[in-house]
């Protein structure tokens, strides 16, 4: 079932295009939606999977199925997207699952949980291992039905002001840092601040925190993190991967023609795929940059690592024993990520440490 449902979505693109007449026909709706995004502009990477799933739909549909997209404020704060698809104010959003764990912890599968999964992972529990399904069960109590679309891949593990040399150094922090990654920090001494992206640089320069994370080295040297906060940690173990959503009002979902439905998972698979693939393309060059200018990378401490990871998963046993929402979606995760943490030990992991650790004499470059 799931398997039939991600093929349905991978190659829909492809396949809508080729019934592009019977989409485009004039007995085919107009339908206008507007979509209220949790990210500006200026972050064209993560901003702009909404704009691919607005341009594929208008292609695939002739024009018949539009999707104005909005910065984070045009509509609506940031966080104020789940709110407004209950109320039916708009009809789609793209947002972070995660900047709602305030109302359930529950919201953090869908994007990640920290010593979570890899990108790969994350897509092929969603699709195949029936986390979307389960993600969509939760949500209909919030009135909206979820669609992947967009991913970071791991992300970089924040800038500071100081460097952090052990667990300790945390204590009293104040941090950008949302969702139960944010709780995790605390557990180990930060104070955690939940600040939308285009507000972080002035938190930081007024010194209302003295720590933040984003995403990785093209969206942090756009934002010029570097320039108060010159220490760039990695990883980012409270994002292994970072998947974004396209959230639907239900009745809005429910009123679309059969075939519209179909164009919309397809540009939203399309939009799913492309975000990572243009990150994996633009970050190598800004971490280039970055270092140019005087940023200093540091791996985080193996203490700090191991106490994180502890704390981490006392909190999910914890919710579990507490949340049935939570313990629903963490049997099937938790499960989920033994077994493709076990496979990807082998093939996966030997491969990149090897080549990792040891470049060929003879470089790729002409």
């Amino acid at each position: 079932m799931q398997k039939r449902r991600f093929l349905q979505a991978g190659v829909g693109a492809g396949a809508a295009a080729l019934s592009l007449p019977s989409l485009a026909q004039t007995g085919s709706p107009n339908v206008r939606w507007r979509l209220a995004s949790s990210f500006p502009k200026s972050l064209d990477t993560i901003y702009g999977g909404a704009e691919v799933l607005s341009k594929r739909l208008a292609a695939i549909t002739g024009g018949k199925f539009q999707v104005s997209v909005h910065a984070a404020g045009e509509l609506m704060p940031a966080f104020g997207v789940v709110d407004a698809l209950q109320s039916g104010s708009v009809e789609c959003s793209h947002t972070a699952s995660y900047y709602f764990v305030g109302k359930n912890k529950a919201f953090g599968f869908e994007t990640t949980l920290p010593f979570g999964l890899n990108q790969r992972q994350q897509n092929a529990w969603l699709y195949y291992g029936g986390g979307q399904q389960l993600v969509r069960d939760f949500l209909k109590d919030f009135n909206i039905i979820s669609f992947p679309g967009g991913n970071t891949g791991v992300q970089m593990g924040g800038w500071f002001k100081k460097e952090i040399r052990k667990t300790a150094d945390l204590k009293g922090l104040k941090m950008r840092i949302p969702g139960i990654g944010g709780e995790v920090m605390a557990r180990l001494g930060a104070v955690p601040q939940n600040i939308p992206g285009g507000d972080i640089y002035p938190a930081l320069e007024k010194g209302t925190i003295d720590a933040a994370e984003w995403v990785g080295p093209y969206d942090d040297e756009k934002l010029g993190f570097y320039k108060i906060a010159p220490h760039y940690y990695y990883p980012g173990w409270w994002e292994s991967n970072s998947s974004y959503s396209f959230y639907v009002n239900t009745k809005a979902w429910e009123a679309l023609p059969a075939d519209y439905k179909a164009a919309f998972e397809a540009a939203a698979a399309e939009a799913n795929i492309d975000m990572m693939a243009e990150y994996d393309f633009k970050n190598p060059t800004a971490l280039r940059k970055l270092v140019a200018n005087g940023v200093k990378l540091h791996a985080y401490p193996q203490d700090l690592l191991k106490a994180a990871q502890d704390a981490a998963f006392d909190l999910y046993a914890e919710e579990s024993d507490k949340n049935p929402a939570f313990r629903k979606l963490y049997e099937s995760w938790g499960k989920f990520r033994g077994e493709v943490m076990l496979w990807h030990r082998f093939a996966e992991h030997t491969y990149s440490t090897f080549v990792y650790n040891n470049p060929p004499k003879r470089s790729g470059k002409a």
